[in-house]
């Protein structure tokens, strides 16, 4: 039986308005120059940089899509999700005891039993990839079933994508109905929509998809599936953001964000943490509000926060999941 979330996490949704969605313009220039700035404004200094890159491991959506995916695979990655940082090194920092484990687990459908059960016990959740990831182009009443099929085996948070069609040709009423579906089929489990940035055109696509979502109850709204062209970016986060803000400034709710794909370095982290407390506050700086989807980021994130503590780097391999 899958658990029920707690309703201060849920997004209940608002009702479709349109005139809400034309109101979105991005200024594309001002966006960029604004993401820009970000490493000259503030930077994090040498003492607080080991407890900013452990923040950012437990906001990481540990992640395995591969087409050859095994249950023995997605049992050594729900491992590391448990143990992400090698406790040799958590002695090193004097935190041996310190829970840490990752954010959740993301896997394909069909792995969702083995990452269940190789987290019992555990408070890290299982994300399931669905609705024909990454294209999103089955029936949609395959759509549906994959969602319910997967919460039925134990998938707490659903990763949906959606039409991008829908957004590119400006039909945001069907956008609208096609996440609410998704949302009333997710049931307990939160969603968050995937709404393909790099695939949509332009910010002003990318700031309504996102509004749109989050009217239709998306518990989280993502950058991407990590497999296009153009993934997560700091601009492309920044628009995403300011819709997470107004849309709470309009409806009092809180809605959770995750840029997806392309982010792999400890200093990207950083940046990206920056930006959400500068942008969203501090109640977005943990797991349940902000995720990374970067499978390769905790290797990079192991070894700075390694060399901080024993001063050397170990080799990139030693910190690879098979």
């Amino acid at each position: 039986m899958n658990d029920v979330t707690p309703h201060r996490l849920r997004n209940s949704g608002i009702q479709f308005d349109p005139a809400l969605v034309d109101a979105q313009r991005i200024n594309m220039s001002a966006v960029e120059r604004r993401a820009t700035s970000l490493g000259g404004r503030r930077t994090v200094k040498k003492e607080w940089q080991v407890a900013w890159m452990l923040r950012a491991i437990s906001m990481i959506d540990l992640t395995t899509l591969q087409g050859d995916d095994t249950p023995g695979r997605v049992r050594r990655l729900c491992a590391k999700a448990l143990n992400p940082l090698d406790p040799a090194i958590k002695a090193a920092l004097g935190i041996a005891d310190m829970p840490l484990t990752v954010g959740a687990v993301c896997v394909y459908h069909s792995m969702v039993e083995a990452a269940v059960e190789a987290l019992r016990g555990s408070q890290v959740p299982v994300a399931a990839v669905s609705t024909g990831f990454p294209a999103g182009l089955a029936p949609m009443e395959t759509r549906l079933q994959e969602i319910r099929a997967s919460v039925a085996a134990g998938a707490r948070e659903i990763d949906i994508v959606v039409t991008r069609n829908l957004v590119l040709n400006q039909r945001w009423g069907e956008l609208y109905e096609e996440v609410q579906a998704f949302c009333e089929a997710a049931g307990s489990a939160r969603l968050k929509a995937i709404i393909a940035v790099g695939e949509l055109g332009s910010l002003t696509n990318v700031a309504r998809a996102s509004m749109v979502a989050m009217m239709a109850g998306a518990d989280f709204i993502k950058t991407s599936t990590g497999m296009e062209s153009s993934n997560a970016t700091l601009p492309v986060s920044l628009v995403m953001m300011r819709q997470i803000r107004e849309f709470q400034r309009l409806t009092g709710q809180k809605v959770a964000f995750k840029p997806a794909g392309g982010i792999r370095t400890a200093k990207d982290a950083v940046a990206y943490l920056i930006m959400v407390k500068e942008e969203l506050g501090d109640e977005w700086l943990n797991s349940d509000m902000f995720r990374f989807g970067a499978s390769g980021l905790l290797n990079d994130l192991e070894r700075q926060i390694e060399f901080h503590a024993t001063g050397r780097y170990s080799a990139s391999y030693r910190h690879a999941m098979a």
